[in-house]
């Protein structure tokens, strides 16, 4: 099985939360790997897929240090088109649906991180959630506790319904805590709105990740 990981913006916490979910599912007995989907802002092995196995308790595989799990890592930190324009590579995302297969065949599951939000442009015209709704791939929405927030996991869950992505849950990510009648009633109206438009998704709380 296959999911893909996104946020409602860039900085609420996606990266920690690709990890925590492997290593949710690990514990289950399962043989879990993540993969991102593009990396921006540094060179070499993507720092996110470095971040993951530190959260998973694992050292880097093999398929990290051949680039499987990240085909795609560019300098310049701004949105994936931008930065791969800059660096003059056309990104082949058929290459990189190819290597979740590749994943796929050898772990029970593989956790795909994006990069930024669903709407975050990977080449001109094509966005995150055109490749999301491409590949067929259940959505882990990650949404922090912060104001604001809410108004931006609503705008994204109706993005996801307009395109017809299958949401397989959302993470809520308590830390840093926001005051505790924010992140109460976020929660709650969360898990309401999940109840009544998404049946069967999950709501999971992610606290404090070391």
């Amino acid at each position: 099985m296959r999911f893909f990981v996104s946020g409602t913006d860039t900085g609420v916490g996606k990266t920690v939360a690709t990890g925590w979910l492997a290593k949710r599912f690990s514990e289950r007995g399962l043989r879990v790997v993540t993969q991102k989907l593009v990396q921006t802002g540094c060179s070499g092995v993507s720092e996110d897929i470095i971040e993951h196995r530190k959260i998973m308790g694992c050292g880097m595989l093999p398929c990290d240090l051949d680039f499987t799990t990240c085909r795609y890592v560019f300098k310049y930190p701004a949105s994936p088109h931008l930065a791969a324009s800059m660096e003059g590579v056309d990104m082949d995302f058929n290459l990189v649906s190819k290597d979740t297969d590749a994943l796929e065949s050898r772990f029970d599951a593989v956790f795909v991180e994006g990069a930024g939000g669903l709407a975050v442009p990977l080449k001109p015209g094509y966005l995150t959630a055109d490749y999301v709704c491409g590949h067929s791939l259940p959505l882990w929405l990650v949404v922090p506790s912060k104001l604001g927030s809410l108004n931006h996991a609503l705008l994204s869950l109706d993005f996801c319904a307009a395109r017809k992505i299958r949401l397989a849950g959302i993470v809520y990510n308590a830390f840093p805590k926001a005051p505790r009648q924010i992140e109460d009633s976020t929660r709650e109206y969360l898990a309401e709105t999940l109840k009544k438009d998404w049946p069967g998704a999950e709501l999971l709380e992610m606290g404090e990740v070391k």
